[in-house]
């Protein structure tokens, strides 16, 4: 068939996608050339989209408990259930948990459903984890959720500010758009963060700020502008309004470079130097992401970035812009729909009764919501008090990605009712569902999402649904149906969808309109209007922007027994829980095991080893990880990813550990600062486990890595080896097995002729091939060299995954820069290939000749 164009269902750049399903299925996935987000780029994880497309894990059909229905079964018990909560209870004791991985479709049925029918605002999304921050602070200051520009604005401005976003890794495709603008025109890069990421490779200045302290220092670049005559004063006086007391409260505090330096976490001469760059640079771009949001101080962060370009009219105009990088695919999307249970409907407030009433006419709602409904955090706490009657969570993993994970399972289990949309069978979510329901995957959709620029963008299906799965926005509709609503969620199609949502938000005063939006083509909305704000008129009652007073707030008193600032965030080629990319195995090879980085100075005062595991302790739960000594890491803070689950890791769960503590305006959780402990875990042996089977090995700690014709598993535990082989691989008629006292203990379990398991295990490294074993599991003849851990001779082990698009190890790379003399990036390219596809190592491969030349300085 021909390519069909759609967009990848990862982040919130919105990249366009070809894909092209061939006679027998397979399908192949490349950049699309004309997508004006990516114009061909992908990162590595949307290059091995069409390695996630199989049916192997699918929900194909309806459960209920674990016994196979109907649709009609098993959508009546959803609509009985539901149906006797709000007859017996109210309908504030229902709610919907759903998902920026919806289409906008999707979105708009779920919150039509909830807020305009059933009469509740209960309904929230997993973008309160990541955006709501953002959309508190837009509101605030704008009057609406808008971003004003565009990606093209990276391009063209002469200086872009990083806050809190690892640019390299969470939105590649923009991350290396910015780096060929600064290799074109010079453009200036500072980043602001207390890591120092992969980002910081094009980075003429980091700036590594104490966690919390945002505000600090944005108010003091404000106040270095206004003294050094850098604002703009006629847009202020046209265009803005402050409160009388703005600029006084801004005085309230010390705010020389030297003060703002000791309370930041920096040196004097370097926060010296970015006021004097911001100063400078009329053209600049601000671009946060997580680290500006997920904090108890969230909105104030977002809002005091948007004061300063507020104050310096940069706004709206090209190459000077406040940017909020999303984190999802249609977090916006959701946004405009009214996906958050503080907005009731293209982005009208409770607050407006106009809009309200355009809204409840529009849709003929019988019982519009009148107040807001619970927010995530708050949503999980009401669960758990028995408040919460029934729950539809639809296209997300709570049971893992939600903070003070420990509560939100307990409330889960003890759930009167809980209904799971999802794509996959089994995840920690669905463990605990009543109802199962299989939705279409990407790849089956039909709908549309829109990115971080307010592009809207098309996903379309390639591939035909498989079993029984449905459209999510169909089973809310017959949901509807069933609770009385048929004649308003009769829709044919998800473009009949789309329509209704496009002619309401036309209605209404906002800035947000879809009408004359292209859908067939990506478009930005309002229709042909890449920036916003550019003539200074504000969706507000007198049409101003405005500036919000905003004092930095106290930390918090240390706690010697929780010495550790705990962040969390995300990796390079894994997504959300994983369900999707934990099956790639070039996805696999980067980063394979959950970590915790750590500085090299606090791992040697908590005598911790490079590649040993540690448990990590804060006042909500522990887990392990394995320790990645890191010289980025800021002293005095340590950082876990997101994505492990029960279902890819006994341990390793970064939400059993992180704190809530939403910020008060917006509600999302502060991911980002949760004091810990952490202590080394000791073991006494390491080692894999390949199996055909899908069990998890009996062992203290296992991590399931994605691998070709086998299961793989990295193991550890305490005990004597000869005990925890038998235990892991127990002994059985066709078995083989060596024992060394250097190489350990290593068997192999056989069932007529055919590989089924090989086990090494050794109290020091276990050394051997896992990609050359595994292939012995497909091989005719199992190679006699097999507990050898590969045959004589056999190339040697290629090192940890630093190329995830062409599979390329640390080893190989750093012999082709000593013997091929590779001098920089594009040498290796042309040697390797690394770096030439999606990019995202170009940062790794940078440090790795950075250290080949340092090793040579030597």
């Amino acid at each position: 068939m021909a390519g069909v164009r759609t967009t990848c269902p990862y982040c919130g750049v919105g990249c366009g996608v070809i894909a092209t399903a061939d006679d027998a299925g397979a399908v192949s996935v490349h950049g699309d050339p004309d997508h004006p987000a990516n114009f061909g780029r992908l990162c590595s994880k949307g290059a091995a989209l069409g390695e996630t497309l199989g049916l192997d894990g699918r929900l194909l059909h309806p459960m209920v408990g674990g016994d196979k229905v109907g649709w009609d079964a098993a959508l009546d018990l959803v609509a009985d259930r539901f149906a006797g909560a709000i007859r017996d209870h109210g309908p504030d004791s229902v709610a919907f948990y759903v998902s920026g991985q919806l289409l906008t479709e999707d979105y708009y049925v779920a919150n039509k459903l909830m807020k305009g029918f059933i009469g509740s605002g209960n309904i929230d999304t997993n973008s309160r984890l990541c955006m709501a921050s953002t959309v508190a602070a837009q509101v605030r200051s704008f009057g609406e959720d808008i971003v004003p520009g565009c990606y093209d604005d990276l391009e063209q401005a002469d200086l872009v500010v990083l806050v809190g976003s690892n640019t390299a890794w969470c939105h590649p495709v923009l991350f290396q758009r910015l780096a060929a603008a600064r290799t074109a025109r010079g453009t200036r890069v500072v980043v602001i963060d207390p890591r120092r990421t992969e980002t910081c490779d094009i980075a003429d200045l980091h700036l590594p700020l104490a966690p919390g302290s945002d505000v600090r220092l944005w108010n003091g670049l404000l106040v270095h502008l206004r003294n050094a005559g850098a604002l703009d004063a006629d847009y202020l006086a046209d265009h803005v309004e402050a409160p009388a007391d703005f600029w006084t409260t801004l005085a309230g505090d010390d705010q020389s470079a030297a003060a703002i330096a000791t309370d930041c976490g920096l040196a004097e001469a370097d926060v010296q130097a970015f006021f004097a760059l911001f100063a400078a640079c009329p053209r600049t771009v601000t671009a946060w992401s997580q680290g500006s949001n997920q904090s108890r101080s969230g909105t104030d962060n977002v809002t005091a970035i948007l004061n300063v370009h507020l104050a310096t009219g940069r706004i709206g105009k090209p190459g000077a812009s406040p940017f909020s990088l999303t984190g999802q695919p249609n977090a916006m999307g959701g946004r405009e729909v009214g996906g958050l249970a503080n907005s009731l409907a293209a982005h009208i407030g409770f607050d407006d009764a106009i809009g309200a009433e355009t809204v409840r006419r529009f849709w003929n709602a019988p019982a519009l919501a009148r107040k807001p409904g619970l927010k995530a955090v708050d949503l999980f706490q009401a669960l758990g008090a028995g408040k919460i009657k029934a729950l539809w969570i639809i296209a997300t993993n709570p049971a893992v990605s939600m903070p003070e994970l420990a509560g939100i399972r307990s409330a889960l289990a003890n759930a009167p009712f809980v209904v799971v949309s999802d794509v996959v069978a089994h995840t920690d979510t669905l463990a605990f569902a009543d109802v199962r329901l299989p939705a279409l995957a990407w790849g089956e959709k039909d709908g549309s999402v829109t990115n971080s620029e307010r592009r809207v963008s098309r996903q379309r299906p390639f591939l035909p649904p498989p079993g029984e799965a449905r459209a999510d926005w169909w089973a809310l509709a017959q949901v509807a149906a069933r609770l009385g609503y048929s004649a308003e969620f009769d829709w044919p199609d998800a473009a009949a969808v789309r329509a209704e949502h496009v002619a309401l938000t036309a209605l209404t005063s906002r800035r947000l309109s879809l009408a004359g939006v292209d859908d067939t083509a990506p478009a930005h909305w309002p229709a042909h209007s890449p920036r916003l704000f550019g003539d200074g008129r504000f969706p507000t009652d007198n049409a101003k922007a405005r500036l919000v007073a905003i004092r930095p707030r106290c930390p918090a008193a240390a706690n010697p027994a929780l010495p550790f600032i705990l962040n969390t965030g995300r990796i390079r080629d894994q997504w959300h829980t994983m369900t999707r990319t934990g099956s790639v195995v070039r996805l696999g090879g980067h980063r394979p095991k959950p970590f915790v980085a750590i500085h090299p100075d606090d791992a040697v005062r908590q005598q911790l080893a490079d590649g040993g595991l540690a448990r990590v302790t804060t006042g909500y739960g522990a887990a392990l990880f394995r320790v990645l000594i890191d010289p980025g890491q800021r002293r005095g803070s340590l950082f876990v990813p997101i994505h492990w689950s029960l279902a890819t890791a006994a341990d390793g769960r970064a939400g059993l550990l992180a704190n809530a503590d939403p910020d008060p305006m917006s509600g999302q959780p502060g991911f980002k600062h949760t004091p810990a402990a952490i202590a080394a875990h000791a073991t006494d042996w390491h080692g894999f486990l390949l199996s055909r089977s899908a069990a998890a090995p009996a062992a203290d700690w296992w991590v399931r890595v994605a691998a070709d014709g086998c299961q793989r598993f990295e193991i550890a535990g305490s005990g004597c080896l000869a005990d925890a082989a038998d235990a892991i691989l127990p002994r059985g008629p066709m078995m083989s097995e060596f024992r060394d006292a250097n190489r350990g203990l290593r068997r192999a379990l056989y069932d007529d002729g055919r590989l089924e398991a090989v086990l090494f295990l050794a109290t020091g490294t276990a050394t051997g091939s896992r990609d050359w074993l595994a292939a012995q599991f497909g091989a005719l003849e199992v190679d006699g060299a097999l507990l050898a851990g590969g045959p004589a001779g056999a190339p040697a082990d290629t090192g940890p995954q630093v190329c995830a698009c062409f599979n390329i190890g640390l080893h190989t790379l750093t012999a082709a820069i000593r013997d091929l003399r590779c001098s920089d990036v594009a040498a290796i390219g042309a040697a390797l290939g690394a770096g030439t596809n999606c990019g995202s190592c170009k940062p790794e491969l940078a440090k790795l000749l950075q250290d080949a030349r340092q090793a040579v300085d030597a």
